[in-house]
């Protein structure tokens, strides 16, 4: 699992964020590095004052006062004095560019024997040591008092800074990624054989052009499929005119009941193969969505037709959630599971429905010979026909209408083995539950 976000938006986001700390880190440290001598220049000199003023009130005051007025200074001010003795065990000074400029104010204007250091004999704090009248002492004042850490407050008002920067980064690209998403969104149902509304061409000029260009892509494979139905219109009228003289003439003739049926049995077929080609061409109408409807009660329609004509059709129908579907086109998409599977699969089929909170299903299960998992899917594409396993009649678009329809509804369909351990063909069409995205 990365941790690299997938959306744009939070690319963009973390970007600009990483661009953000990386620039407010490099201010920082120039501001640290431009205000390092100002601020050595004002530590040395309040080390300065504060050394000169307990010397002079050290040297004027009696010899038998000074004790209690170490003692008061220690109380008042922080700062201790210390007689000097030999052998101390003074800490290395750090050469960090500071302490290098304290050290040197204090020997400029202290004395160059002035010792200055961070650490004696193991007790941490500022030490400077001064002589009075040929006597070393050691003045200790409390690193915190005169170099204040401001690193932590710096440290919050940058990441307050941060924290705001991102948020105004994530509001600024969500907004200019308003129009991807509603692009993305119209794709997608033109994936799912559906026609969007047009997008709203607005934001940065790239995100206009490309919104144009969609739309005017959406227009023109609009145009095209209503060109293609009209086509498959017009030439399956101009076909059922001479079919049905035919079928007339048929019925007159006299002869050979044999030779009769036979032609109509090809003027059936062809009647059949007209309607596959105008089922496949309507597959992704502008049919209307109907709210709540129940899968099972579209399967109840269909079964008393085969039982009419004396097909073996067993229907089991378990929980299925109420779905938003295209009606018509859902009994179109089962309807040719079930005759796809009696033309095929011999004289039981049996249909099974079910569902949960997340997904619904419909199976159409078969005895015929099956399909060979590496063929399952090409099965699904138009005009494709098995030689010897599936197919012997038929235009080959029967499973590629229910392929487009089931993607129409955000569904797919999985050409499986059956599971009982009989010989045949399991069609199961999945439906996600709700299904938002139909329009």
């Amino acid at each position: 699992m990365t941790l690299w976000p997938s959306t744009l938006l939070w690319r963009s986001a973390l970007l600009i964020a990483l661009l953000l700390m990386l620039a407010h880190l490099a201010w920082l440290q120039i501001f640290r590095v431009s205000t390092r001598e100002p601020r050595a220049r004002q530590v040395s000199q309040q080390i300065i004052s504060t050394v000169n003023l307990t010397r002079a009130a050290l040297v004027t005051a009696e010899p038998s006062k000074r004790y209690s007025l170490l003692g008061e200074i220690a109380q008042r001010e922080g700062v201790e004095v210390h007689l000097a003795q030999p052998g101390e065990k003074l800490g290395v000074l750090p050469r960090t560019g500071f302490h290098e400029v304290v050290e040197a104010d204090l020997r400029a204007q202290l004395g160059p024997a002035t010792r200055f250091t961070l650490s004696r004999n193991g007790v941490i704090g500022i030490w400077v040591s001064f002589d009075i009248d040929g006597d070393g002492y050691w003045m200790l004042m409390p690193e915190a008092r005169l170099v204040a850490d401001e690193s932590l407050r710096w440290i919050g008002w940058g990441a307050l800074v941060l924290l705001l920067a991102v948020a105004g980064a994530v509001l600024i690209v969500a907004r200019i990624n308003r129009p991807l998403r509603a692009l993305t969104a119209a794709a997608a149902q033109m994936g799912r054989g559906a026609t969007p509304a047009p997008v709203d061409e607005s934001g940065p000029t790239e995100i206009r052009t490309l919104s144009r260009a969609f739309n005017q892509m959406a227009a023109d494979r609009k145009a095209l499929d209503d060109e293609r139905a009209l086509l498959l219109a017009g030439v399956s009228h101009d076909l059922r005119t001479p079919l049905a003289r035919i079928r007339l003439g048929v019925e007159m003739l006299e002869g050979d009941a044999s030779l009769r049926e036979g032609i109509a049995q090809d003027i059936e077929d062809i009647d059949s193969a007209i309607n596959q080609f105008l089922d496949f061409a309507r597959a992704a109408s502008s049919e209307s969505v109907t709210s709540g409807a129940s899968l099972n009660d579209i399967i109840d329609a269909l079964a008393p037709k085969y039982a009419r004509a004396g097909k073996a059709l067993t229907v089991k129908t378990g929980y299925v959630p109420p779905l938003p579907l295209r009606k018509v086109a859902m009994q179109r998409l089962i309807g040719n599971l079930i005759d796809n599977a009696f033309r095929h699969g011999g004289s039981e089929v049996t249909v099974i429905t079910g569902g949960n909170a997340h997904a619904a299903f419909v199976e159409v299960l078969d005895r015929g010979p099956g399909i060979p998992p590496a063929e399952a899917e090409r099965m699904l594409q138009p005009f494709t026909r098995m030689d010897i396993a599936r197919s012997t009649s038929g235009t080959g678009l029967g499973l590629a209408i229910v392929d487009r329809i089931a993607k129409m509804h955000g569904g797919n369909v999985r050409l499986l083995p059956r599971e009982d351990g009989l010989k045949g063909l399991r069609a199961r069409v999945e439906l996600p539950v709700p299904l938002k995205n139909i329009v």
